[in-house]
């Protein structure tokens, strides 16, 4: 994939991309020790000398961007410039790393010890690496991996060791700063460290901003970030956030670099170490802190077995090339480069344009393994059972037809599918289910999720000692854990769910008002998943031209028509997107019929999660994932941006004030009871 390729759709079919290999392999074969200690010289930037942490420090506070800052701050505090200049050195001194090659081989060595430990396999896609080496020679790099899990930041530095590449310098939040003597360590081994806000603190971001774009500017290592901000507690890619992008961006908007390559690096676990962590963080248990304690704590996760990780580093994007037409460069040469201004209107789109296109090229390259399909039926199956009100789960024999069913329409839709035809398809189902017996139960040829069995307590406890809010808490964990694996194949059929969602929901099958349905349900759900800002109609042709060639529509200029075979896949589709529908029609049910008059932000997911289970245990909804506060919290912000919700500044708090008006009226449009309005202008 070209940058080029960031801006147009193809077939899915055509993808092509590259093959993987097992570093682990040779770490099972050789010393661990050796390994560490080995020469380590990696070529930098048009082979500059590695910077010291103290030179990088110097370079930062005598810059011209940071002494303007200090005078600005200088006169609107009324502090002397040196005051000022000491705290922006205090500042730095907490953020800088100070990266040392004993503690990268401490790690190497240490890392290797828990890798084999807790995975079967750690693949990694060797052209890719070959790509980034050319371009880390050629151009300042900057690395965007996607971000599931505490593990990803270590995995990618130990990679690059692996490969004799430049260690990257990593934004990491302050959390980690506070975990004795692993924060140091961390911090040794290429972490900085920036607080997770900094509100109007020009001073702090004016050190943060220079820092980073020292190190870009002079290609001393790849700057690595996640484009998304945290980790997803959902597995789902998250609306990416814009800050860090813009840093980087912009020595190339002021010309102080001719290029930058942003090379989006995809990441995926076949199980991942915090999925009971964040269900029931999703249901509002409290964080835990990150600390040193809590690491050696959770030494137990490497008794059990995680299966294996694909990471796949994607082409290099130049940022040249991406900007060409796009941005006006000229806007920067009017005043002098040390002076920060605010990026103009273009250049906010389009560094906002990229950063959809680089989480979806993210997205592209997820190697998906064949739990996030089982995952997927299972879940269907579940909610399936329990609103037909029959017994436990599915054939194992079916479950295993059903696989292979999807398999094939997800390599239709062109899934990057890590499933082994070399293996008979019983075999796998069985290992898949074998790896996560967590999630799931399998007795007398029948497979179901382990939620029905989650109301028992504990050993020899009596079933009636939980009550009835604690039994559809543990059963939601399950649920919440299993979707979090079927929401890694939602981007491949998210344009052709949405599109299935919209024919069941328009009043007719004219191709005009099944895109108005189509542009509605795309709308609302911006804020849930990575739609492209402005590619309405794009992403519209793009599932039409998906499901004509797949057989299940038959489409015209005024009609899409369901083939008479297509009734399975556009039932399975529609089926996906059906907890979403259903959670934002739940939110605005509790606004319409709950919410009271000063209701605030913090009070708004307690309440809406008491408001679903009393809904739940009164048996009208039976999909546990609407308890998801994340679910809970894109649907307020879509609300919010649609201007069906208004926040109220207070003395001391933001209420929410409510259309109910409105809130019902899109409440009806999701159900399909009301037709959705015309979309204007709209050339299908």
């Amino acid at each position: 994939m070209t940058s080029k390729s960031l801006y147009s759709h193809r077939d899915p079919m055509l993808k092509k991309r590259d093959d993987f290999e097992d570093i682990l392999e040779e770490r099972r074969n050789s010393s661990d020790l050796r390994y560490a200690l080995r020469c380590y010289a990696p070529v930098l930037y048009k082979g500059v000398a590695p910077c010291k942490a103290t030179v990088l420090k110097n370079m930062v506070l005598q810059s011209d961007q940071l002494h303007y800052v200090i005078s600005q701050v200088s006169k609107e505090t009324g502090e002397t410039a040196a005051v000022i200049q000491e705290e922006a050195s205090a500042i730095l001194e907490e953020m800088a790393h100070s990266l040392q090659l004993s503690t990268v081989r401490f790690f190497a060595f240490t890392l290797s010890k828990a890798f084999k430990a807790l995975f079967r396999s750690i693949c990694v896609n060797e052209e890719g690496i070959q790509r980034l080496q050319q371009a880390i020679q050629e151009h300042p790099v900057v690395l965007l991996p996607s971000h599931r899990s505490y593990m990803d930041f270590l995995l990618m530095s130990y990679i690059l060791y692996t490969y004799d590449l430049s260690l990257p310098v990593i934004a990491a939040g302050m959390d980690f700063m506070g975990m004795k003597f692993v924060g140091e360590m961390l911090r040794m081994s290429g972490a900085f460290f920036i607080r997770r806000s900094f509100g109007g603190d020009k001073l702090y971001w004016a050190v943060f901003s220079e820092y980073v774009k020292t190190m870009l500017r002079n290609g001393f290592a790849p700057v690595e970030f996640f484009l998304e901000g945290t980790r997803s507690r959902t597995c789902k890619s998250l609306t990416p956030k814009l800050g860090l992008l813009n840093i980087v961006m912009e020595p190339f908007f002021k010309g102080e670099v001719f290029d930058v390559s942003v090379v989006p690096v995809s990441i995926s676990y076949e199980r991942v170490l915090e999925e009971a962590l964040y269900a029931r963080e999703l249901l509002g248990v409290p964080k835990p802190k990150e600390s040193t304690s809590g690491l050696f704590k959770a030494r137990k996760v490497l008794s059990e077995d995680y299966g294996s990780i694909h990471v796949y580093f994607g082409q290099p994007v130049s940022v040249r090339r991406l900007a060409q037409g796009r941005v006006n460069r000229s806007q920067f040469n009017l005043m002098p480069r040390h002076i920060p201004r605010r990026p103009g209107e273009d250049t906010q789109d389009f560094v906002n344009d990229a950063a959809y296109r680089l989480v979806r090229a993210q997205e592209e390259n997820m190697a998906l393994k064949p739990w996030v399909l089982l995952a997927s039926l299972l879940l269907q199956n579940h909610y399936q059972s329990q609103g037909a009100g029959q017994g436990h789960g599915m054939a194992l024999d079916e479950l295993t037809e059903q696989a292979i069913w999807l398999r094939g329409l997800s390599r239709e839709h062109g899934a990057f599918l890590h499933w082994p035809d070399h293996v008979p398809p019983a075999e796998v189902v069985s290992s898949s289910l074998s790896l996560h017996r967590g999630l799931v139960r399998l007795s007398d040829g029948r497979v179901w999720l382990a939620a029905g069995e989650a109301e028992q307590a504990g050993p020899g406890e009596p079933r009636s000692d939980v009550s009835p809010e604690e039994r559809l808490f543990s059963q939601a964990v399950i649920v919440l854990s299993c979707a979090s694996y079927r929401n890694q194949v939602l981007h491949v059929f998210l344009r052709p769910a949405l599109l299935a969602t919209a024919i069941h929901t328009a009043s007719s099958t004219k191709k005009e008002e099944v895109y108005n349905s189509f542009s509605f349900l795309r709308n609302m759900f911006s804020n849930e998943f990575i739609l492209c800002p402005g590619a309405a109609v794009q992403d519209f042709e793009e599932a039409c031209y998906v499901l004509v060639k797949t057989g299940v529509l038959q489409a015209s200029q005024q009609e899409v028509v369901v083939t008479e075979r297509g009734h399975r896949t556009l039932a399975f589709l529609t089926t996906m997107l059906d907890p979403f529908l259903q959670g934002y029609q739940v939110v605005c049910r509790y606004l319409c019929e709950e919410a009271t008059e000063g209701l605030t932000e913090k009070q708004f997911v307690p309440a809406v999660r008491n408001f679903i289970v009393k809904l739940i245990l009164a048996g009208s909804l039976r999909y546990c994932e609407v308890l998801s506060s994340d679910l809970q919290k894109n649907a307020l912000a879509a609300l919010l941006r649609l201007g069906a919700v208004r926040k109220v500044k207070g003395v001391d708090q933001v209420t929410l004030k409510v259309n109910k008006m409105m809130v019902n009226s899109l409440e009806d449009t999701l159900g399909g009871k009301l037709p959705t309005q015309k979309a204007v202008l709209a050339r299908l």
